[in-house]
């Protein structure tokens, strides 16, 4: 009996790799690995599981949540609301969702461009 092969769908793959991919809805998301309490906001690494942002905010009533969203959507150049936060409200992992035409390129320079 011959075997049958696996065949690999190349539509439910992401279109960039890395933190920042397009969703199978056609949505730009970033991974983030949030490390609130910092002294200031800032993007610390853009590595190939998640953008690490320290955050000047105590992890605390949701502070950090929304500070990790006005500092992105400052280093975005996109407003506050365009940016939610997906899953991760209680955890130091996040994935944040942008309402935007940004592509996940575009996304991911400026991200590197904040890192310096």
């Amino acid at each position: 009996m011959p075997r049958k092969e696996k065949t690999v769908s190349r539509a439910a793959e992401p279109e960039a790799s890395g933190p920042v991919t397009r969703d199978k809805n056609g949505t730009v998301t970033i991974a983030v690995h949030a490390k609130p309490g910092s002294k200031h906001s800032g993007i610390t690494e853009v590595s190939a599981e998640a953008v690490g942002v320290a955050i000047a905010a105590p992890p605390t009533d949701g502070e950090a949540n929304a500070e990790l969203i006005r500092y992105l959507a400052e280093v975005l150049e996109l407003k506050k609301s365009h940016i939610s936060l997906d899953k991760g409200s209680r955890s130091r992992d996040k994935l944040l969702r942008l309402d935007s035409s940004l592509s996940p390129e575009e996304v991911l320079r400026r991200l590197r461009q904040a890192a310096g």
